[in-house]
């Protein structure tokens, strides 16, 4: 890595401590703990979906219990109020997640309920785009998205973009991570290498 790449993402990193600090959320079965050391990256990202985040609009649908179905907000607190198992933690869930957790909690009162959630909006993510885009700055998220989509909302990449060096710089419970990310796999349709972004995610296109 040279001097100049170097200096620019030490440069995101700091930005990212001061202007996107984020309380510690829980990871996903896929995420694992990343190695110790300046040169630390995420072991599997690839597999890591989308956490739910407050403020977002979630449809929480029971099969067969029009009653229990609700469209929720995430509290600040990052709890949801729904029928019969009241408040429950969904930030820093996956839907999936979340979906078993109120499964399990319905089934002490519906015989084998079926339930789906679904992110109807998202207002808790912001992401940087920095470095050899069209259109560098911070983005508001309104729904899950990947990597990639980011970068078209940056307006794709410059002419003598690094397609090969990307990063997303992530804060994961108090430490920073450095993903890289395989722009050419992900724009060839790879749904493994087009993983989502985080709340105080950065990219960075050297």
């Amino acid at each position: 890595m040279n001097r100049r790449l170097a200096a620019a993402i030490l440069m995101c990193v700091s930005l990212t401590a001061t202007a996107w600090a984020q309380p510690p959320t829980d990871r996903t079965p896929n995420d694992r703990a990343p190695e110790t050391g300046s040169e630390a990256i995420a072991v599997d990202p690839r597999g890591a979906a989308y956490l739910i985040g407050p403020e977002d609009i979630l449809d929480v649908l029971v099969w067969k219990n029009a009653d229990l179905s609700r469209t929720v907000p995430v509290r600040p607190d990052g709890k949801v109020s729904l029928p019969l198992v009241n408040d429950i933690q969904a930030a820093g869930l996956t839907p999936t997640q979340l979906r078993e957790q109120l499964t399990k909690r319905l089934s002490e009162y519906v015989e084998s309920p079926e339930v789906s959630v679904i992110i109807r909006e998202v207002h808790s993510v912001k992401v940087a785009v920095v470095g050899a885009v069209k259109v560098p700055g911070r983005y508001e998220v309104k729904s899950p998205a990947t990597v990639l989509e980011l970068i078209a909302q940056a307006q794709g990449l410059t002419e003598f973009a690094s397609r090969d060096h990307i990063l997303v710089i992530r804060q994961n419970g108090g430490t920073t991570t450095r993903v890289p990310f395989n722009y050419r796999k992900a724009a060839e349709g790879s749904e493994k290498d087009n993983f989502f972004v985080r709340a105080g995610d950065i990219i960075f296109v050297p």
